[in-house]
C-alpha cells in the first residue's frame, strides 16, 4: 500500500499504527507540500454490510463536528471522506512520543508530570464536552507528548462514530473501545456522556501514578467485570509520596456511579491546580509535560523568535445589508442539498431576526424558519444551541395546540435527545418519561405510536444504565423485550439487540 494516493492527493508513506479496524500512515500532501497523518478505516470490518453506508455518512458528519473544536491540545483535522472501500481521516502530523511510550521510558513517572498531563487533558476535554462531543476512547495511545511538553489528543470523533451504536454496528454486540479504560456505563451499553471521559481520565491518571491500570485481566470480559464490581487500589498504597488530595481525586474519577464523579473537566482542573508545579522552575528537557506550567508560552531557547507582524491598517466598517428572507431560504435549501450544513446554520441564524421583524415573531414564516434552524443545528451536532430553540418551539406549540399535539411532542422528544447528547442524563430521563405516555395506548389526547414508544423506552433504559441504576434498567429492558417480541417477532433487530444487552448485564453480574 506504500505509495498509494488517497483522494488523488495524499501519498501514503510509512505505516505507523495498525489495528483490527484500520491503519495509520504518515503521508505526503501533494497539493500543500507537507507531511500529514492519514487514518484509514474499513466500514465493512466495523459494521454489517447494510450499515456500512450509514457509517460512511456519519463518519464524515462527525469529522465535520470535531473539526469545529478549536483547541491547541487537539490534533487538527485537515480532511475526511471515502476512497474506494476505506474511510480516510487526514490529520496534522504530530511529533513526539505517545503517552504509553513516554510512561514506559520514565518509570516511576514523576507525579508532578502526571498532574501536568491530566491538567492539559482537562483543558482539552472541557473544550470538547462544550460542543458537545464525547471522546469515548481516551487512553495513553491516543495522547501525544510533544517535544515542548504540550499534550495533544488524537482520534477525537473516530471513536464516536464507531461506538455511537455498538450493538447495531458490531456482529457480536460487544462494546467497542479499550476495556482497560472503559467506564461501567459504557461497558453495559448505556448512554455515554462527559462523565464517561472523566472515568477514562481517572484510569489514565491511576496508570501514570502507579505504573499500571487499576483493573487488568487476561480477557476483556474479566476486565469489564472488575470495572463494574471492584474498588480500585488507592495509589498511595503503591507510592506513598503521592499527595493525598491527588489520590482522593483519582478515586472520585473512578466512581462506579457517574453522579459520584466530578461535575466536569473544569472541576477536575480546579482541583489539580494547587498540585501543579510552581512557575519559573527549570524544565527537565524535551518532552517534559510540566514545562507549559513552569514557563507558559516561553520560547524555546534554541529557536530565534520572529519579529512581530505589522498590523494591517484598519478600514471603516461596511454597513450590514438587510438580508432578503426569500433569497436566503432558497440558498439554505441549496446548501442542505449539497451537505453544507455549517453554512446553512449560519444563514438561518442570520435571517431569523430579519424574518421576525418583517413578519412577526409568531408568524408561520418565522415558525418554519425556527423549526428548520433547530433541525439543522441538530444535524450539525450543535445540541447546545438547538435546545433553547426547541424549547421555545415546544412552548409556543403547547400554548397553541396542547401538550398532546404531534408537533409539540416531536419538539419535546428532540429536546430530550439534545439533553442526552449534552450528558444531562437526569434531565433527559425526565423529558423522555414526560412524553412517553402520549405515545402509548390509553393516554387521553395521545398520538399512538408504538415504534416511538419503544424507542423512548430503550433510551430510558440506556440512561438508567448510565446513571448506575442497573436494577431499574434491567427491568425496563426485560419488559421492553417482551413487548417488542410480541410486536415484531423474536428475530427482529430490536429484540435481538435487547437480548444482547441483557446477556451482557447477566455476564457482568449487574
Amino acid at each position: 500500500m506504500n505509495g498509494r494516493v488517497i483522494a488523488g492527493r495524499y501519498e501514503l508513506s510509512t505505516l505507523i499504527g495498525q489495528g483490527g479496524m484500520g491503519q495509520v500512515w504518515t503521508a505526503y500532501d501533494q497539493r500543500l507540500d507537507r507531511r500529514v497523518a492519514v487514518k484509514l478505516l474499513r466500514p465493512d470490518r466495523m459494521a454489517a454490510a447494510t450499515a456500512a453506508e450509514e457509517m460512511r455518512r456519519r463518519f464524515v458528519r462527525e469529522c465535520r463536528v470535531t473539526a469545529r473544536v478549536d483547541h491547541p491540545g487537539l490534533v487538527t483535522v485537515h480532511d475526511a471522506g471515502s476512497d474506494d472501500e476505506d474511510l480516510y481521516l487526514v490529520m496534522q502530523y504530530v511529533e513526539g512520543a505517545d503517552l504509553a511510550d513516554h510512561l514506559a521510558e520514565h518509570d516511576p513517572y514523576p507525579w508532578p508530570w502526571a498532574v501536568s498531563v491530566a491538567a492539559q487533558l482537562c483543558a482539552v476535554l472541557a473544550a470538547v464536552h462544550a460542543v458537545p462531543i464525547v471522546h469515548r476512547d481516551l487512553k495513553p495511545r491516543n495522547v501525544m507528548v510533544r517535544p515542548d511538553g504540550t499534550v495533544t489528543v488524537l482520534d477525537l470523533g473516530v471513536a464516536s462514530v464507531i461506538d455511537s451504536d455498538t450493538t447495531r454496528l458490531t456482529h457480536t454486540g460487544s462494546p467497542i473501545g479499550s476495556p482497560a479504560y472503559m467506564a461501567p456505563e459504557q461497558a453495559m451499553g448505556g448512554a455515554v456522556g462527559p462523565y464517561t471521559d472523566l472515568y477514562a481520565l481517572g484510569v489514565l491518571l491511576h496508570e501514570l501514578l502507579s505504573g499500571g491500570v487499576p483493573f487488568a485481566g487476561t480477557t476483556a470480559l474479566g476486565v469489564l467485570h472488575r470495572h463494574l464490581h471492584e474498588a480500585p487500589l488507592p495509589v498511595r498504597r503503591i507510592r506513598a509520596e503521592i499527595p493525598e488530595a491527588l489520590e482522593t481525586l483519582v478515586l472520585r474519577l473512578l466512581a462506579k456511579d457517574p453522579q459520584h464523579r466530578p461535575s466536569g473537566a473544569q472541576e477536575v482542573y480546579e482541583q489539580l491546580m494547587p498540585l501543579l508545579p510552581p512557575r519559573g522552575g527549570p524544565a527537565a528537557g524535551p518532552l517534559d509535560p510540566a514545562r507549559p506550567f513552569l514557563r507558559p508560552y516561553a520560547p524555546w531557547p534554541d529557536r530565534v523568535s520572529t519579529p512581530p507582524a505589522v498590523p494591517a491598517p484598519r478600514r471603516p466598517p461596511v454597513p450590514a445589508r438587510r438580508p432578503d428572507v426569500a433569497t436566503a431560504v432558497d440558498e439554505v435549501k441549496r446548501l442542505l442539498g449539497e451537505g453544507s450544513i455549517a453554512r446553512a446554520v449560519d444563514i438561518l441564524g442570520n435571517i431569523l431576526p430579519a424574518a421576525a421583524e418583517e413578519h412577526g415573531e409568531h408568524s408561520p414564516v418565522v415558525r418554519i424558519l425556527r423549526k428548520q434552524y433547530a433541525s439543522t443545528l441538530m444535524d450539525d451536532g450543535q445540541y447546545r444551541r438547538a435546545l433553547p430553540e426547541l424549547r421555545r418551539l415546544a412552548d409556543d406549540r403547547t400554548a397553541e395546540a396542547g401538550p398532546g399535539d404531534p408537533q409539540t411532542l416531536q419538539f419535546r422528544y428532540d429536546s430530550a435527545q439534545c439533553l442526552e447528547q449534552l450528558g444531562e442524563a437526569s434531565a433527559a430521563l425526565a423529558e423522555y418519561r414526560a412524553v412517553l405516555p402520549y405515545y402509548e395506548n390509553g393516554q387521553p389526547g395521545a398520538v399512538t405510536d408504538p415504534g416511538r414508544a419503544f424507542d423512548i423506552r430503550h433510551r430510558v433504559a440506556n440512561l438508567l444504565l448510565a446513571m448506575g441504576d442497573h436494577t431499574a434498567a434491567r427491568q425496563q429492558l426485560q419488559n421492553l423485550l417482551w413487548d417488542t417480541e410480541r410486536a415484531y417477532g423474536a428475530y427482529h433487530a430490536l429484540p435481538t439487540e435487547l437480548r444482547r444487552t441483557l446477556e451482557r448485564q447477566q455476564r457482568f453480574g449487574a
